[in-house]
Formats: C-alpha cells, sequence, structure tokens
C-alpha cells in the first residue's frame, strides 16, 4: 500500500504535495511501463474522491484553495497492467490570507479603526501604495476627516505632497471636503500650501471648490497666498468660485483677505466676465461692488456686456446696465 502524500509548502491559496520519495520505483523503458500516478481531493459535502492531478511526476502543487480551510487528499498508484492501490489519506489547512495593502485600504475607507491600528503596528504593510484609484491611505483618511490621533501619526510618515502620483494631495482633499482639524493636523506634519496637483491647483483652489468658509478663513490666516494662479489656466481661487460655485461668502472672504477683483487669466478674462458667463448674479453684484472694473476686454477684445447678451444672461445684463448708469461720466475735452 503506497504512503500518503508529503505535503511541501503551504499559503493560503495552495498546497504542495509530494510522493515515492524515495525513487523506490525504477524508470526503465517506455514510458507505459511506468507506474502512473493520481492525486484525489475529497469533496467534503459528497464525501467523494475526484482526480485533480494524473500523470508520472512525483510532486503536484494544488492551487486557488481557500484560506484557512482543510483539504484532503489521497494518492492513487497505477501499474502499467491497470492494477492500482490508494494512500492513506492526508488532512492539511490552508493557512491564514497575509495582510496586504487591499487590505489596509478597506480597514480606512470603512473606518475600521481597530484593524488599522493592527495592521500599522504590524509593521508588514506599505502605508504609501496607491488604491486602485491612485489614493494613498493618508489621501481617503484626509477626504473622509477621519482624526483618531493614534492613526495618523504612522500614515503621515508618507510623503504628504503625493501629487506626482496622484491626482491631489491629501491636504487638498482634506480642504475641499472642509475637515479643519484634519487640516490643521497636516498642516503641523509638514503639508505644504504650494504643492500643486497634476492639473497645478494649490490646496486654496480646492478649498474655493469644496465651499467651506471656515477652511478657508483658517487657511488664509495661516498665510495662505490668496492670488495664487493655477498653471493651466491662469485662475486664482477667486476665478474658481466664479466659475464653480458663484458662492458670495468665499468670495467675499477672498476678497477680504486681498483677492484682486479684476485680474485676468490666460485668455484676459476677469472673475467678472467668468461670472457672467455662468450666471451667477449674486456673484456679478458682489463684484460690482467691490470695484470689478466693467470696461475691461478680453484677448478677443469681449467685454462683460457682449458675453451677456451673447450668452441672453438677462438679469445680469440688468446688473450690468445698472451699473453702468451710476459710473460718472467722463468729461470731453475740447
Amino acid at each position: 500500500k503506497p504512503h500518503p502524500p508529503v505535503v511541501g509548502k503551504v499559503t493560503h491559496h495552495s498546497i504542495e504535495l509530494y510522493w515515492d520519495l524515495g525513487k523506490k520505483e525504477k524508470r526503465q523503458g517506455p514510458q507505459d511501463q511506468w507506474l502512473k500516478f493520481s492525486i484525489e481531493e475529497e469533496d467534503p459535502k459528497m464525501h467523494t474522491y475526484g482526480i485533480i492531478y494524473t500523470g508520472y511526476a512525483t510532486k503536484h502543487v494544488v492551487e486557488g484553495l481557500e484560506p484557512r480551510t482543510l483539504y484532503r487528499f489521497r494518492l492513487k498508484v497505477t501499474s502499467p497492467s491497470g492494477e492500482f492501490e490508494y494512500s492513506p489519506v492526508v488532512s492539511v489547512a490552508t493557512t491564514r490570507e497575509p495582510i496586504s495593502s487591499e487590505h489596509f485600504h478597506r480597514a480606512v475607507s470603512v473606518n475600521d479603526e481597530d484593524l488599522l491600528v493592527q495592521i500599522l503596528e504590524g509593521g508588514h504593510v506599505k502605508v504609501d501604495v496607491p488604491n486602485k484609484f491612485g489614493f494613498t491611505a493618508l489621501m481617503v483618511a484626509a477626504q473622509k476627516g477621519y482624526t483618531r490621533q493614534n492613526v495618523y501619526p504612522t500614515l503621515v510618515t508618507v510623503p504628504i505632497t503625493d501629487a506626482a502620483s496622484s491626482v491631489c494631495d491629501s491636504l487638498m482633499l482634506a480642504c475641499y471636503a472642509g475637515h479643519l482639524e484634519v487640516v490643521r493636523y497636516l498642516r503641523r506634519h509638514g503639508a505644504s500650501w504650494e504643492a500643486r496637483d497634476l492639473g497645478g491647483c494649490t490646496a486654496l483652489h480646492w478649498a474655493a471648490d469644496g465651499g467651506h468658509c471656515p477652511v478657508i478663513d483658517w487657511m488664509i490666516k495661516d498665510g495662505c497666498e490668496v492670488d495664487v494662479v493655477d498653471t493651466g489656466s491662469g485662475w486664482t481661487p477667486l476665478m474658481r468660485v466664479s466659475a464653480m460655485s458663484g458662492s458670495q461668502k468665499v468670495a467675499s472672504l477672498l476678497i477680504e483677505a486681498g483677492a484682486d477683483v479684476n485680474v485676468r487669466d490666460k485668455d484676459g478674462k476677469t472673475p467678472l466676465m467668468v461670472a457672467v458667463l455662468n450666471n451667477h448674479e449674486q456673484l456679478v453684484q458682489l463684484l460690482l461692488d467691490k470695484g470689478a472694473d466693467t470696461s475691461v476686454k478680453n484677448e478677443f477684445g469681449k467685454g462683460v456686456f457682449e458675453m451677456a447678451r451673447v450668452f441672453d444672461r438677462q438679469n445680469v445684463l440688468s446688473l450690468l446696465e445698472e451699473r453702468k448708469k451710476k459710473l460718472p461720466r467722463k468729461s470731453s475735452v475740447h
């Protein structure tokens, strides 16, 4: 009766099996005169065996197994004449699935803080590995606003400004989402207001898009440059507000901090022009009140009045016309 297979390396998804280690059977002559070996695996539900390998080798690796699961195998030895015998059954369990960066990201995304701390303390997972969307765990935590103090010290050991490999960095995400405590924490650990994403925008551009005034106010008090220009369109954060949300509150904060209401982008457009094009009536009114110049022309020679007419911004056009009436007329010199 043959001996049961010998168990070799076992992982969470594979088991190595060996047999005929002493090579007692000499392989001489044609192959059809050799002993043939088969490995059979038990179906735990049916208690029947199925062949998973047959041939003349003395080793087989069973793959695609489930972690932490018990498997049972037996060896079938068939002689050239067709006679066969079975070995006793060998039982072996696969190991626990090793902790990977996927588990790490999953723990962060569902805010499983206990598991996250356990993984971090294990020290076997690289914390700066991005997920399938290109976000590191720190970036996800910043965007979601997680602030548990014993988690962040480990996360911030990775580069905070990872815009070179991702769309944006952790500070930008926290600013956009309005998580002031996270913003403060990242700043204390070296996050820079000057870092840029792939589009050339800074954290203040992201904060302007997010529209969270407490965050923007704190950023300004912390020394963030108000009229910083992106490297794509040449837009300042005020331009972003004019194009995106049209928020009067955010625009007021920026203007009070010194934002230029007549700044011009690469196409010669001003915040007022952008606000007119996007039909942000209240913002148009605010910009006019703050000294926005209605006479400025873009590089194509068009001004806010032409833009309002072409895009049929009747309410905005009325505001512009009303402001024009209030302007002092220029005296003619003869």
